[in-house]
């Protein structure tokens, strides 16, 4: 049963809810739930006469109230508990003190924090948000979706917990992934709350730990593989076209051939990207033009070693060769200045463990005769490093420490200013510190890290690592997409983002190392993005034709801030 519906009034212009529910009912909706902050008038039309206290507070009182029992809070997984139980009473609420603390809580409502919430998520579950997709209720999947309470849904989020951040298999327990990035989806595109949803496809989990565990609250048996497992995604995706045509779907920490696999199959049949391949690789690729505008250096001038060819790593490998060939680089040349490394070392031509989008990023063989190596039979990073001479390292591996001092000096000898991109979350799953970099090259190297680190005091000068966040791109992707009303969404529209977020960066925060807008602008910076991806959506012929004044008007409309607005009383019979 629909609980409101969002309308304007024609008179007088005022945008309020026409509300379904009464009294407790009213007070219990997250979507719903003012609290104090309940008018007069609200308490007597909607049935909460003597059910709050006298006093009416605004959004503003009452964020400082929460603020002050965030501050009460003593550990990051406790202030994590406390915020999903505010985002569970009062949405506003919640996203109104979120964005007011935006530095402070991004890492508790997502990486790193995020992480070790999932990994006890059967411990510390609460209250349900999002939908629980199963092979045991497949077959209803209308009746779930028809069976919410939102107006409408124009975003989905959806994992099926297999590869959660750095941690592995995580079940249904992975369901505070999308959660998670609903919410950045809301503060930092704007997305409005009530039209976003986040879904699990629960199929089982292969982690013993869960499988053992008397709390674990998912399916208790092994993982559905196969074709049964791609008949449930099928079934799926169809239930979102019947029930939800216009919607956005994202894939969201999915194991990575599967990831590739649905992201293939689906993209152009449905509006979806994959953000842990695209919006990680777009992420990365802006922040590399930022370094290569303070370097005044081309994409074509660095040589790039990348470590971990997973979806991350594959999706920035594939950015970069599409930024060389925009420079007018062949794919032959291109392939040239990447040089992926994986499980088994460099990856080459001919490695029968190479894999579908692995292929064209292996080098030729001709291109690693004469090197030396310290195993004639393997490759490995330390090999690599020595012989190609990169000026780029990148690491999407969750392995600690592996980008070492050898190495970062060693790559120090080939660039005065090397680029580090060391990305895997949660912090201590990082390749290097920020520190470590700075010291191997006098200050001078650029850092971009998963995970948020201090700031660093060197010779009278505050460097800072920039966080290379995908909250910088999926939310206005997401968003551009939405308001331009395009059918698909392609690798243009993330090209186009990119470029967006680097121009960003001002003279003073490059000064400071930065490769990447601060949070606080990521409102600003969204914006720019959804109007980048309206504008190529729109001149590819798959979005609407709106000229540049009416496009910027649309994306800043659409943008939700956190305020409430007035209820009147709709009919319960219309409920539905």
């Amino acid at each position: 049963m629909k609980t409101f519906t969002l309308k304007t009034d024609p008179l007088t212009g005022e945008d309020y809810n026409e509300v379904y529910l009464r009294g407790r009912q009213l007070l219990a909706d997250s979507h719903l739930n003012k609290a104090s902050a309940f008018s007069k008038e609200e308490r007597l039309t909607l049935g909460l006469d003597g059910m709050l206290r006298e006093g009416v507070s605004t959004l503003a009182t009452q964020a400082d109230r929460a603020y002050e029992a965030y501050g009460r809070k003593t550990d990051d997984l406790e202030r994590y508990i406390y915020l999903a139980g505010l985002q569970d009473r009062n949405e506003v609420l919640f996203y109104r003190l979120l964005l007011d603390h935006l530095d402070e809580m991004v890492p508790i409502v997502y990486t790193p924090t995020v992480g070790q919430a999932c990994m006890q998520m059967s411990h510390i579950q609460r209250r349900y948000r999002g939908i629980y997709i199963t092979p045991d209720n497949i077959a209803n999947i209308d009746q779930i979706f028809q069976g919410l309470s939102q107006p409408l849904v124009n975003l989905i989020v959806v994992t099926d917990g297999e590869r959660i951040l750095g941690l592995g298999d995580l079940g249904s327990d992975g369901m505070g992934i999308p959660v998670g990035k609903v919410s950045l989806y809301v503060a930092a595109g704007g997305v409005h709350p009530a039209v976003c949803l986040p879904i699990s496809l629960d199929v089982g989990t292969n982690n013993p730990r869960l499988l053992e565990d008397p709390l674990y609250l998912g399916i208790r048996r092994p993982r559905l593989r196969g074709a049964e497992y791609e008949g449930l995604v099928e079934k799926f995706v169809l239930g979102v076209r019947r029930n939800f045509p216009g919607a956005l779907l994202q894939w969201e920490d999915f194991a990575k051939q599967t990831a590739f696999k649905n992201l293939d199959r689906y993209r152009e049949r449905i509006l979806s990207f994959n953000d842990d391949i695209q919006g990680t690789g777009s992420t990365a690729l802006a922040a590399l033009m930022t370094a290569m505008r303070i370097k005044k250096s081309r994409f074509q001038d660095e040589r790039y070693v990348i470590v971990g060819m997973g979806q991350a790593g594959t999706g920035i490998a594939m950015n970069i060769r599409a930024m060389l060939k925009e420079e007018g680089l062949s794919d032959a040349e291109a392939r040239q200045r990447i040089f992926a490394v994986d499980m088994q070392g460099l990856l080459i031509e001919g490695d029968p463990l190479l894999e579908g989008p692995q292929v064209p990023l292996a080098q030729c063989r001709a291109a690693v005769e004469g090197w030396r190596l310290d195993d004639p039979s393997h490759i490995g990073l330390q090999d690599v490093v020595r012989n190609a001479h990169p000026t780029v390292l990148i690491g999407v591996t969750a392995q600690p420490g592996l980008f070492s001092e050898a190495i970062l000096k060693e790559t120090a000898k080939h660039t005065e200013r090397p680029i580090v991109l060391a990305l895997s979350n949660p912090t201590h799953k990082c390749e290097c510190s920020p520190e470590a970099v700075w010291k191997a090259t006098d200050g001078k190297g650029f850092v971009a890290t998963g995970s948020p680190f201090a700031p660093m005091e060197w010779k009278g000068r505050t460097l800072q690592a920039s966080q290379c966040n995908n909250m910088y791109i999926f939310p206005g992707v997401g968003l551009g997409a939405l308001v331009c009303r395009s059918s698909r969404i392609t690798d243009g529209m993330f090209m186009a983002a990119s470029k967006a977020i680097s121009t960003f960066v001002t003279p003073e925060q490059e000064a400071m190392g930065l490769l990447l807008p601060e949070m606080k602008d990521i409102r600003k910076v969204s914006a720019a993005v959804a109007f980048a991806v309206g504008q190529e959506a729109r001149n590819s012929g798959l979005g609407r034709l709106l000229d540049d004044d009416r496009l910027g008007f649309i994306v800043r409309r659409a943008q939700w801030e956190p305020a409430y607005i007035s209820y009147r009383p709709g009919s319960i019979r219309h409920a539905d």
